[in-house]
């Protein structure tokens, strides 16, 4: 009985160390979950934010074509105008240039 006493001691610590190594385990899976969850995370919320950004790039490149396309339809109405303008003022100036032909 001495003798299984004895064995019975020696094999405790390795129990122990056994049960410690077990927790020290579950310990490590659970912060490797936990470090895997927070990458994933940090992952997913920086794609969210690109995906903002590029929205938001696209918006206001939409937004800039528009108003170049009005600002060009200005111009245009703008030149064909002043065109206008043009052509009567040298009509008007050949007009004025017969008549001070004619008289002369």
């Amino acid at each position: 009985m001495r003798k299984s006493f004895l064995a019975t001691l020696t094999l405790l610590p390795l129990l122990g160390a056994s049960a410690c190594s077990e927790k020290a385990q579950d310990n490590l899976e659970n912060a490797g979950s936990a470090i895997g969850n927070d990458v994933s995370n940090s992952v997913d919320r920086a794609g969210e934010k690109i995906d903002n950004g590029l929205d938001r790039a696209g918006e206001a490149i939409d937004e800039s074509t528009a108003k170049m396309g009005a600002a060009m339809d200005n111009a245009s109405r703008d030149a064909k105008r002043e065109a206008g303008e043009a052509r009567q003022d040298v009509g008007s100036a050949m007009e004025r240039a017969g008549n001070d032909i004619k008289k002369d």
